[in-house]
This record gives C-alpha cells, structure tokens and sequence, in this order.
C-alpha cells in the first residue's frame, strides 16, 4: 500500500515494481521449502524464533531504503524471514492439534494474517501522513521483534508444557517415540515419489499466482484505475482483507463440520476445497462494474482465497507423518511462491506493454478453478499415506 509514497522518492514503472514482487517471492520460496527442513531438525519454538528476528530485522530495514537497488535487496531479506512462517505455524498445529481441529485451527492462524492486512491500510495511511513511509516499515519491524520475544517465552511443545498433566504428557511422549522410531529418513525426491506431493505444490502454484496478485496489485489498482489517493486506499482497501479474514475461519469451520456430521475426511476436505474455488471467477466482473461492486467482487475473492488456503494448508498434516510435515508444508508453500514469481512478472510485462487488467483478471479468475481439478486428479482420497517400507503405524495426535 505504500508503494504511492515510496515512488516519490524512489521513481518505480510496473515492470520494477513486479520484479521486487518477484525477488521478494524467490527469496520466500526458497526460505519456504528450505524453512520446512530447518523446522523439522530445530523444532517449532527454535525454528520460528530464527525465522522472526530475521523478518523484523529486514522489514526495519527497509525504512533505509535510498534505491531500487537496495528495495531489491532487502526485499529479498524479507522474503527470506516470511518464507519460514506458515510451515512453523503449520507444525504447531500438527503438534497440538487433532485431525478434526486442525482445519478450524489453522483457519484462526490465516485469519490472524487477515486481521493484520485489516489494520494495515488506515494504520499505514496515519503513519504515512504523520511520519512518512519508512516509519511504515520502521513499526512493523518493531512490532516483529515483540512479537518473537513473547513467542520465546509462551510456547513450548505439547510435551513440555507445564499445563499438562502426568498422564496427558506421557501420552504425548508415546506418540512421539512412535514417529521417531520409524525406520526410514524421508528426503525431499522420496517426497516427490507420492504424485499427492506434485498434486499439492502445482495447485498451490496455481492457486498463489492469483493470491499473490491480489495481495500486492490491489493497492496499484486502485491508484492507478480508480483515481485513489492513499487516504481512500486506506478507508476502502481494508474490507477485501475483513473478508479474507472471515474466509480463513469459514473454510475451516466448513470442513470441520462437516466431519462432525459424520461426513469421511476425505469429503469434508473436498467439499470446502470445491466450494472455496467456486466463488473465485468472479473476478472477472471487475473491470466492468462501479467502484463499490469491485470492492464487493474482491471481498468475495479474498474470502474465497483465504478459505481454500486454510484447506491446502491442512492437506500436508492429513496425508503424511507428522515427522515430514514441516518438509511438506514447505515445498507446498515453495510452489506458491514460485507461482506467484512468475505471475507478478507476467502482470507487470502485460500492463507496460498495452494490454489491460482485464486480461490479467480473466486469468486470475481461472486459477482456483483448475487447481481444484489438479487436486481431486492426484489426491485421490485424503487419508494418512504410509512411507517407506513397513513403517511403524502413527497414533492419532492428541488433542488438548
């Protein structure tokens, strides 16, 4: 959103302003798949806390920002730090979490990414008037860094929480000395054996292409298209992200309920999936319809999108071990970035070489659609996979 104020000082046509999308999203990738991989061998409060002091570092940097260059640079950083965050926040919920809780509680994760994109506008637009735009980066960072201070001190696996009860926790210790005790170490080109892999990473490919579109173009849009200056961005861009945010907690609930209704794992997470992607194409009303209507139509994508990546995100904690989860959740999140790279690249190529933002909604407003196609072709039913040869059967985590 600060991107109007930032090209004052530092002059950025739309191919420039793709491309530090795109390193941004490079460096997420990277840090995304390779985030999962440190998770996995440091644990969830270890991991997390690394992940953390590297964001807030780099987002506070960003408010030194003299040149193209440099945006580019720790742009990259950035994306380094962020790239770690949903496999953490996915092997937190694999931890405590059983298999008819996790969609609802990693819907109250995403939503928590919501209420921030909620606040951001109007907090950005005050701080931007107030102090000018590198005080934008200068609090988020700040806010970043109390953030991984309490994280160091509150949370602590399900076997080590002082909450527990004797019982409770030797439970939790057989589950896990029934993981640990599985024979065979799982890499990464054994995880690409299983099409459910490449089933989830293409969809996530597709389905992040146009998330990401929406996330970084919607403010440009409204600049540029519909004539906002930063105070209307800020009075108007936050309802897509409230949206958004219902969307996380919807898909989840959704799915959940519909298992406590009896309907099989397999089912519930189809069926939210499939209607998650359904609302998406209309998008493509956008350009033809008055400012209002176009709020309202990307309120309805953004709650669409938020719902159906709550379910993806679970589809790794609902397939394999808990043990390569984190690896899971990675390259999941590694083809999202990787598919948001090369769209924000397309978009910014199409929109300096004449063609229009209804041509980049008419695609966008297909994506969802054919990921969910992906998804039913590859995971044919969702259920625990067995890997590796004869592998020690995993008990249900315990739910707390």
């Amino acid at each position: 959103m600060a991107i109007a104020a930032i090209q004052k000082d530092i002059p950025i046509s739309n191919t420039q302003f793709s491309q530090l999308q795109a390193v941004f999203l490079l460096a997420y990738a990277g840090m995304y798949a390779g985030g999962g991989k440190l998770l996995d061998a440091l644990g969830t409060r270890k991991g997390f806390l690394v992940i953390m002091t590297v964001w807030s570092l780099a987002c506070a940097a960003h408010g030194i920002a003299a040149s193209f260059l440099m945006l580019m640079v720790l742009r990259f950083l950035l994306g380094m730090g962020e790239g770690g965050g949903f496999p953490a926040a996915t092997k937190a919920v694999a931890e405590w979490f059983p298999a008819r809780e996790r969609s609802s509680a990693m819907g109250i994760i995403n939503a928590g990414t919501a209420v921030g994109s909620v606040v951001a506008p109007p907090a950005i637009a005050a701080i931007i008037a107030i102090g000018g735009w590198r005080w934008v980066f200068f609090a988020a960072g700040a806010a970043g860094l109390l953030w991984t201070v309490w994280w160091a001190r509150a949370y602590s696996a399900p076997a080590g929480h002082p909450a527990l009860q004797d019982k409770e926790r030797e439970e939790i210790q057989e589950v896990f000395a029934a993981v640990h005790e599985e024979r065979a170490a799982i890499s990464w080109l054994k995880l690409f054996s299983f099409k459910e892999t490449w089933g989830l990473v293409v969809a996530k490919f597709l389905s992040d292409a146009a998330w990401y579109f929406y996330l970084f173009w919607l403010p440009k849009y409204l600049y540029d298209i519909r004539g906002f200056d930063i105070k209307q961005v800020g009075y108007f861009a936050w309802i897509p992200y409230a949206a958004s945010g219902i969307g996380c907690l919807m898909g989840g609930w959704f799915s959940g309920w519909l298992l406590g209704r009896g309907k099989s794992l397999n089912f519930s997470r189809k069926m939210a999936l499939g209607a998650s992607a359904g609302v998406m194409p209309v998008i493509l009303f956008v350009t033809k319809s008055p400012v209002e209507l176009a709020i309202v139509l990307f309120s309805i994508a953004f709650f669409g999108q938020q719902s159906w990546s709550t379910l993806v995100m679970i589809l790794p904690i609902d397939l394999f071990p808990r043990r390569v989860v984190g690896s899971v959740a990675g390259l999941v999140g590694f083809g999202g970035a990787i598919g948001g790279v090369i769209f924000n690249l397309v978009v910014g190529y199409l929109l300096d070489h004449g063609y229009g933002y209804e041509t980049v909604f008419g695609l966008v407003g297909t994506f969802h659609l054919a990921a969910f196609g992906l998804i039913l072709l590859t995971v044919r039913e969702v259920r625990p996979l067995a890997l590796g040869p004869n592998p020690a059967p995993i008990p249900a985590p315990i739910g707390i």
